[in-house]
């Protein structure tokens, strides 16, 4: 009897993490750019963020919705990715708003340019939008005429996952070159670090596809090196090396 009311208690409490959990990954993903967005709202200025990073994660998130229709994996993640793309379009609105009010002398840009040398350096979020658009049609035509290939199905996933690790490499990059972290968001770092050892932890628990758990570790490491940056370039100020580039790539766009 003990055992029974026992059991009675911890199923809803079991319920209750599952539900908890289940929220933390649709919505986790997101919190990290809550005091960047602020911050560049509030300085309007966008140069300490890379909008590579806008970049990785819509086509990240879009391959893995075009992956669940090849292989379900659990609605969190679906909905993980749905939330994340409205997150980044978001996010560059603000920065392309704030970029063009700061330099009104640049040229206009556009996706319709078809000018590599320029690829999302663009004047107007419609351009960005443009191209998310054109990139999902692409893929998801390519997609429903692949879907019954299992190793298609599987490189598709591993493709969503793998770019989605290499997040971080755009923020780390530019940190580099300017040898500084400044106008750089560490609430945000220190978020995906939680946010992506969390994420790891809950693929490997809930046996998500081998890919998610692989890249989910590589990119706790890519944090943690972006974090030694930070304390590197506190510690040790440096100056910027000279490189040339022409003048949109100049700029965290």
């Amino acid at each position: 009897m003990e055992t029974d009311g026992l059991e009675w208690l911890l199923v809803p409490v079991r319920q209750l993490v599952a539900w908890g959990a289940a929220g933390a990954m649709v919505f986790g993903g997101v919190v990290p750019y809550i005091p960047q967005y602020r911050d560049i709202r509030r300085t309007q200025n966008a140069e300490g963020f890379s909008t590579y990073v806008c970049l990785v994660l819509l086509v990240a998130n879009i391959l893995r919705i075009l992956f669940w229709f090849g292989r379900r994996f659990e609605s969190p993640l679906l909905w993980q990715s749905i939330i994340m793309i409205i997150t980044m379009l978001l996010m560059l609105k603000l920065c392309t708003e704030v970029r063009v009010s700061n330099d009104l002398n640049i040229k206009r840009r556009s996706f319709a340019d078809f000018d590599l040398n320029y690829f999302w350096h663009w004047s107007k979020f419609t351009d960005y939008v443009q191209c998310v658009l054109t990139f999902t049609g692409v893929t998801g035509y390519i997609t429903y005429l692949w879907l019954d290939s299992s190793l298609f199905v599987e490189t598709l996933g591993f493709l969503a996952v793998f770019t989605e690790a290499m997040l971080g490499v755009p923020q780390l990059y530019r940190n580099y070159q300017n040898r500084s972290t400044e106008g750089m968001s560490v609430k945000m770092v220190l978020m995906w670090t939680s946010g992506d050892t969390f994420k790891t932890v809950y693929f490997i628990l809930n046996q998500a596809p081998l890919q998610f758990s692989i890249c989910g570790l590589l990119q706790v490491f890519v944090d943690i090196a972006i974090l030694l940056q930070v304390y590197l370039y506190s510690s040790y100020p440096q100056k910027p090396t000279s490189h040339t580039a022409h003048p949109a790539s100049t700029k965290a766009l």
